[in-house]
């Protein structure tokens, strides 16, 4: 059998190759340390380069099985487990939180009353395992400085982990239920630790520890090797280096991979943003979506349950804010309207990325997967996304 060729997949070498001088531009203005890119379709690797270094100050170029904090792009994954156990007939959408986890059951909703003055009011239904799927439950992250609930998750969830280093994922989900929703549910998109709500719904309602569930049912069938909460010490050469910015221009890194909390094991495995991953690990977990929930012979889900998980699941404008070109669906966006998007695309492709610039979309009718790869925050400072997702679809002739 001859070798595979972009060309026999329906891409140009030559434009393929815009790729290297785009990425390495980021490398050489030491505004990114390293980068992977990934261009997959009609079941080949048609593009698969790297760039830079994994660790600057180890002097590690990177490498091809380099592993990577990919923090919401966890999100996909567990939500393919809820769905696996609504499948098993385990829950439905549309049951309330409150069946599985109780102390939902007295949560309040803010209401802001003029420009200081607020109440907490009772929702007006509760919150439902389909809200927490689509973020529209009410719950939050912590990310708006000036907002009154945000700054509750700043000081107790996230800084409650500085005081408790051994919380527990139960813990932490019963200290979410006692902060007020930011709106009453299905209302409003929010993005939110309503993920992480859902790694524990899995734990519940399974029986089993969320990373053992994850190990157990997605990643040891999908052969997903390196994809795990914790990097253990034989892998921790191969794990990146994350970098920020430094004041003055360059790079300074704001977590080493030896003294990472992700080489420490955790009680509070995060649903929303906890895994470690490498590029070909997150390509066999795409893999299995782009082929409707089979890969190699393993059926993790039904062909109508990828279709629908893969669908827009809340009113147009809700995601984008009005702009209408993304929906979103369980777990990830939707492209609703191609020709209102700022780069190129096709309706129905399903994607997300993470807060250290990792990003992946499938691209259905194009039979199309692309991942990005690389670690430095904050995740908007450059276009590198962007960038690639231009150099993708213009490298497609055929």
């Amino acid at each position: 059998m001859p070798p595979t060729t972009p060309e026999s997949l329906g891409l140009s070498s030559a434009r393929l190759a815009r790729i290297q001088p785009a990425m390495q531009r980021y490398i050489d203005a030491k505004k990114l340390a390293g980068i992977i890119t990934l261009i997959f379709r009609h079941g080949q690797i048609a593009h698969f380069q790297t760039f830079g270094s994994m660790d600057i100050e180890a002097g590690r170029p990177m490498h091809p099985d380099a592993l990577f904090r990919i923090y919401s792009m966890t999100k996909p994954i567990t939500s393919t487990a809820v769905l696996m156990l609504m499948e098993e007939g385990a829950l439905r959408l549309s049951d309330p939180v409150t069946d599985y986890i109780p102390s939902f059951k007295d949560i309040k909703v803010y209401q802001p009353r003029g420009t200081a003055d607020f109440g907490l009011v009772p929702p007006t239904r509760p919150i439902t395992i389909h809200d927490l799927l689509t973020h529209t439950s009410g719950l939050s992250y912590g990310f708006e400085e000036n907002s009154y609930v945000d700054g509750l998750y700043q000081t107790k969830v996230w800084q409650r982990f500085d005081k408790e280093p051994d919380l527990t994922l139960a813990q932490m989900v019963e200290g979410i239920t006692k902060l007020p929703l930011a709106h009453q549910p299905g209302t409003a998109f929010r993005y939110s630790v309503a993920t992480d709500v859902l790694g524990y719904l899995v734990q519940v309602i399974s029986g089993q520890p969320f990373d053992l569930f994850l190990k157990e049912q997605i990643f040891t069938p999908l052969k997903m090797q390196d994809t795990s909460f914790t990097v253990p010490p034989e892998k921790v050469s191969r794990f990146t280096a994350n970098y920020g910015p430094e004041e003055g221009g360059g790079l300074k890194v704001i977590d080493a991979p030896a003294t990472s909390n992700y080489t420490k094991p955790t009680q509070c495995p995060s649903g929303g943003g906890g895994l470690i991953s490498s590029t070909l690990d997150y390509l066999r977990f795409c893999q299995m979506l782009l082929n409707k929930g089979e890969l190699d012979g393993v059926r993790l889900l039904g062909r109508k349950t990828v279709e629908w998980m893969t669908s827009n699941h809340i009113p147009a404008g809700m995601f984008d804010g009005g702009n209408n070109s993304m929906g979103f669906g369980l777990g990830g966006a939707v492209v609703l309207d191609a020709g209102r998007s700022t780069i190129p695309g096709s309706v129905g492709s399903f994607t997300w990325g993470g807060a250290a610039n990792t990003k992946f979309w499938i691209d259905f009718q194009e039979q199309l997967i692309a991942i990005l790869m690389l670690q430095f925050m904050p995740s908007d400072l450059y276009p590198v996304a962007t960038d690639f997702t231009n150099l993708v679809y213009q490298a497609l002739v055929d």
